[in-house]
């Protein structure tokens, strides 16, 4: 089992992320602050560290340093809440593997922590699947989920390249993750790249390596995110995050089958298999001038559209006793079951943060029910819901509550009539909704038009 140590002097920062890699089948040690970190660390042996950048003595930077001074080999993944571009660029020439800015998802640390461990020691890609062994399974008895399984088995073997759409949460990484498992590549590199999550300035060294000396700081070479997918599956993820310019690039790329490293005097032959995800409408994009027609077209050539979990009811039931089992497990408690209430708010309530924002639900009513039954309480619901009964005409892109309300009108007003509880507060909103802050600047762009906020 691969150990994990965390260093954040926020306890509760520690146990959410020490229980989100857990869940992943890691073992995880934490640290309370720099000084201890390096101490266990000495002791111990991890596969990766993660720390916090700002805490009390030490800095994450100067855990950053200790560690590499002790073992340059293994990763180090920075998290901040106060972090700039220019500060990202001198945690990567320090050597740290990751750069994650708060806010971010447990879903983008695990991510992050997944990618850095299908990088063995001689920086070659190993198997995603080794790095992460209890990788969730898609659950669904859903005709329309079952279909695109099927699909997505049917062309696994092939070489042609996969778009996954879908709203954020619906879980478009463990459908790139099937196609992988199902593919004739299953046994080489699976590398993924969080296109939203890494600075525009490092994306393309990043994606495309470097050589020794090409830039201030280039100490060795380096190869970049495809030549380590070589022979294997390369996900792009949030592909319409990409910045303009280096979309014209990675198109040179899908179209040459070689890379060009930053300060390279050849380019470098790659044979990768390409998936893409977005939980952006590409075709507006590129009516906005920020997504490439030509690279839309290369990428597009088996399109797949993952439903929203309102779309997917009858998955309803199967999802919450998964997650109901799996935090039990985790959280060494008796599962507890959902009282006829509780079911019929989560069965009507639109999930905007879909799968993700379910499991989050299931997960925080296992550690707050104090018996074998979860109520509407344990829910965190009743506001979300009442929002939806309530709410008021007269709100800026508000449709008013009635019996003809479509459940896309539904998740709306829940979601503006949450924005005006909070005086447009999208972070605060954010966290009533239990979605992303990402997410929520998704759906006022989706609806075509802005509150102002934070």
């Amino acid at each position: 089992m691969k150990q994990i140590l965390i260093a954040d002097d926020d306890l509760s920062m520690r146990q959410a992320l020490a229980e989100s890699l857990e869940s992943c089948g890691f073992e995880v040690e934490t640290a309370e602050n720099g000084a201890d970190a390096l101490q266990k660390f000495q002791k111990g042996k991890f596969e990766v560290v993660v720390t916090d950048m700002r805490m009390p003595k030490m800095t994450g930077m100067d855990v950053l340093r200790g560690i590499k001074e002790i073992s340059p080999q293994t990763p180090v993944i920075l998290i901040t809440a106060y972090g700039t571009v220019k500060t990202a660029v001198e945690a990567m020439k320090e050597g740290a593997a990751e750069f994650i800015m708060k806010p971010f998802s447990l879903d983008d640390l695990e991510f992050a922590v997944k990618n850095v461990l299908v990088v063995n020691k001689d920086g070659e890609a190993g198997n995603i699947e080794e790095a992460c062994p209890a990788a969730m399974e898609i659950i669904t008895q859903d005709p329309a989920i079952l279909a695109i399984l099927k699909l997505l088995k049917n062309v696994a073997r092939s070489k042609s390249t996969i778009l996954i759409y879908g709203e954020s949460g619906t879980g478009k990484e463990l459908f790139a993750r099937y196609v992988y498992r199902h593919g004739s590549r299953k046994n080489m590199p699976f590398v993924a790249v969080n296109c939203a999550a890494i600075p525009h300035n490092l994306l393309e060294s990043e994606m495309f390596g470097y050589e020794k000396g090409a830039f201030t700081g280039a100490l060795q070479k380096k190869a970049g995110r495809f030549e380590l997918a070589h022979g294997g599956t390369l996900l792009l993820d949030e592909i319409s995050e990409m910045d303009i310019q280096l979309q014209a690039k990675l198109l040179r790329v899908i179209q040459e089958s070689e890379v060009d490293r930053l300060g390279g005097k050849a380019p470098v032959p790659i044979d990768v298999r390409i998936i893409a995800t977005t939980n952006a409408e590409l075709k507006q994009r590129i009516g906005e001038k920020t997504f490439r027609e030509d690279l839309y077209y290369r990428l597009n050539v088996i399109p797949v559209k993952i439903p929203p979990l309102r779309e997917r009811s009858r998955d309803i039931a199967l999802l919450v006793e998964h997650f109901l089992n799996k935090y039990s497990h985790i959280n060494e408690r008796q599962k507890p079951e959902l009282t006829n209430d509780s079911f019929d708010l989560v069965k009507n309530y639109p999930w905007p943060g879909n799968v993700r924002e379910l499991e989050n639900v299931m997960e925080r009513a296992v550690l707050v029910c104090n018996s074998n039954l979860i109520t509407p309480e344990h829910l965190s619901l009743e506001y979300a819901m009442g929002a939806i009964t309530a709410a008021p005409a007269g709100n800026a892109g508000h449709t008013a509550a009635g019996e003809d309300q479509t459940l896309r009108d539904m998740e709306k007003n829940l979601i503006f009539d949450t924005l005006n509880k909070v005086q447009g507060n999208r972070t605060k909103a954010s966290k009533i909704l239990g979605i992303s802050v990402r997410t929520m600047r998704n759906k006022l762009h989706e609806y075509g038009c802005d509150i102002p906020g934070d």
